[in-house]
């Protein structure tokens, strides 16, 4: 089972300075367009190869345009030993209807 997280809690959980490691696993064209704060991007199929980096003491939040591949992702990172990976349900689409921020892509 895939835990999930929404925008409004994600958005209070970084309000309230909890420490989250936002993950964009969206391509290089969809961040063009922007994403979340503080976030690092990492293409889908870049996972298996960068997982090794991804913090273990802190929640991993994973996101993508609408939640599908990120929900994927999660599973894949909780079948290689990641106990603390949340799915961000509804991706960043969820994100803007709610009108929280999205950054350009640096």
């Amino acid at each position: 089972m895939v835990y999930e997280i929404d925008s409004v809690q994600l958005e209070q959980k970084i309000a309230a300075g909890d420490e989250v490691y936002l993950l964009d696993i969206r391509t290089e064209a969809e961040v063009a367009h922007g994403m979340l704060p503080n976030s690092r991007h990492r293409p889908m199929h870049m996972i298996p190869t960068e997982m090794s980096s991804f913090p273990k003491d802190k929640e991993v939040v994973l996101y993508c345009r609408s939640g599908a591949r990120s929900y994927h992702a999660c599973m894949f990172l909780m079948q290689q030993g990641f106990s603390n990976v949340l799915n961000l349900r509804g991706g960043i689409i969820d994100w803007a209807r709610n009108r929280f921020d999205i950054v350009p892509f640096a």
